[in-house]
């Protein structure tokens, strides 16, 4: 009988909730990790013609010193890289398939071990299990060759779907942090640390796999590898997002952000930081508009003026909104928001200015009244150049309606729509309007507007009242029947 030694594992007790597939995991995931840190040929899973299951890998060969619950130090210098870090879950690998009634050999240039329970020495009522080395059967051999008897072919097929290397995952973008993955049809999304599956998410958009580790994860990545809580990896999957450009992840952005707008959407586009990012990568896309629920209610006119354009209106929340006001999109562009798109959409505007000589007399008289209608609102502002008349005039924004004239900072020109010198009465109504404008800068329908407005008003008729009080007396007795 060959030489034999007896190795105590120390094992009385082994995790209940364990099952074969986890044991068999913590034996590819050695055998993965040895592949690289060793930079050899790839691990071998295959099943043998007489039933065992065999997990080979090329590396340095295991030895019986492997079965120390010391940390592996090459391990912990290569996080990330490698999945395990302490020699505990072999160990109980080995007893959760042996307390099944799985027979494990394992072989390797250093020996060959097989495990049998025997009583502790000089303890005989403390039986523990035990590996059994023996010399190695092939001095030559290459690596670490695992072999399973009677492990059935289902426990087999789900240790191998923990690992990304074996569950045809797609990637869609790689970053500094780790890999997004596309999310398969018809399952949850996973998350991967190193390549190994440590949860699940319902309502996660992608999956992930996750190479650079937070001390949290660290922390988190406990014996039973799985179930490990969200807030270990939050942080870590906005990361890797945040550093997405384009493409099919950008293609998944929009539609999730599409889906937030029926109260659907991912979990992802419902942190603030990310949303804001796949607008920014939207943006930079062409082809889209950003409007808070409110501006799609009180700006019907601008929204229908910007599908015509055939832009995509995408609604999103007002503090989402808040953020992007301004900001450049991922190649440098400004955020199409509302405001944006009304400058794109003014500068696509023509004017038809008219000259002077292409007036009537009547307009020519009408116009000559500028400088004493722009008296009652003390004048035309100084940075105003003067007033000019065209033929067309922009469409109001937001109301959709013909305006009837504007102050063009860019000419620094209060313009005025030519129809609007028909009458004293609409071309001061207009010129009025716009000297407000020009001198306060307060857009349409603002409060701030009206105040200035009522202002203006207010003085007008004071002025009004003021050099033609005698006629003002007579016709009020009149109108309320006075002598």
């Amino acid at each position: 009988m060959p030489e034999e030694r007896l190795f105590d594992l120390n094992i009385e007790k082994i995790l209940e909730a364990w099952e074969d597939a986890h044991a068999v995991r913590e034996l590819i995931s050695n055998a993965l990790d040895e592949q690289i840190l060793s930079g050899t040929s790839d691990v071998e899973i295959f099943k043998r013609e007489d039933g065992a299951w065999i997990i080979r890998d090329y590396g340095r060969g295991l030895r019986y010193e492997h079965f120390t619950q010391n940390e592996n130090e090459e391990k912990l210098k290569n996080v990330g890289r490698v999945i395990g870090k302490f020699g505990v879950g072999l160990k109980d690998a080995l007893a959760t398939l042996h307390r099944n009634g799985v027979g494990v050999d394992i072989q390797s240039a250093h020996g060959s071990i097989s495990l049998r329970e025997i009583a502790k020495h000089d303890f005989d009522d403390v039986v523990t299990l035990h590996a059994v080395v023996r010399p190695s059967i092939d001095h030559t051999l290459r690596g670490t060759r695992i072999v399973l008897h009677n492990l059935p072919d289902v426990e087999m097929a789900r240790a191998k779907a923990f690992f990304l290397r074996f569950s045809d995952e797609e990637a869609l973008e790689s970053t500094r942090i780790g890999d997004v993955l596309r999310k398969k049809d018809g399952r949850p999304a996973r998350v991967y640390v190193a390549g190994l599956l440590v949860a699940e998410e319902e309502n996660f958009a992608f999956s992930y796999n996750i190479t650079s580790l937070t001390e949290a994860m660290r922390k988190a990545l406990n014996r039973e590898r799985t179930n490990v809580g969200r807030t270990a990896y939050t942080e870590r999957v906005k990361q890797m997002l945040l550093q997405t450009k384009a493409g099919a992840v950008a293609d998944v952005l929009k539609e999730q952000l599409l889906a937030l707008q029926e109260g659907f959407g991912s979990d992802e586009v419902g942190w603030k930081d990310v949303a804001v990012h796949a607008v920014r990568i939207l943006n930079a896309g062409g082809g889209f508009v950003f409007v808070t629920a409110q501006q799609l209610i009180s700006n019907a006119s601008a929204i229908d003026h910007a599908r015509n354009d055939g832009l995509t209106i995408i609604t999103i929340a007002e503090n989402i909104q808040q953020e992007v006001v301004g900001m450049a999109d991922i190649s440098g562009e400004p955020i199409r928001d509302l405001g944006r798109y009304e400058e794109e959409w003014n500068a696509s505007f023509t004017f038809d200015f008219v000259d002077a000589d292409a007036l009537s007399d009547d307009e020519h008289n009408v116009l000559s009244q500028r400088d004493a209608i722009a008296a009652l609102a003390g004048g035309l502002p100084g940075h105003v150049s003067g007033v000019m008349v065209s033929n067309t005039m922009r469409v109001d924004f937001a109301s959709g309606c013909d305006a009837v004239g504007l102050w063009d900072p860019e000419t620094k020109s209060i313009v005025i729509r030519r129809d609007q010198l028909s009458s004293i009465q609409s071309f001061a109504g207009a010129l009025l309007h716009e000297i407000i404008h020009a001198k306060t800068g307060y857009a349409d329908v603002t409060r701030e507007f009206e105040l200035a407005l009522t202002q203006l008003i207010g003085t007008a008729a004071a002025q009004a009242i003021s050099s033609n009080r005698e006629r003002t007396t007579s016709l009020m007795s009149s109108f309320f029947g006075r002598p």
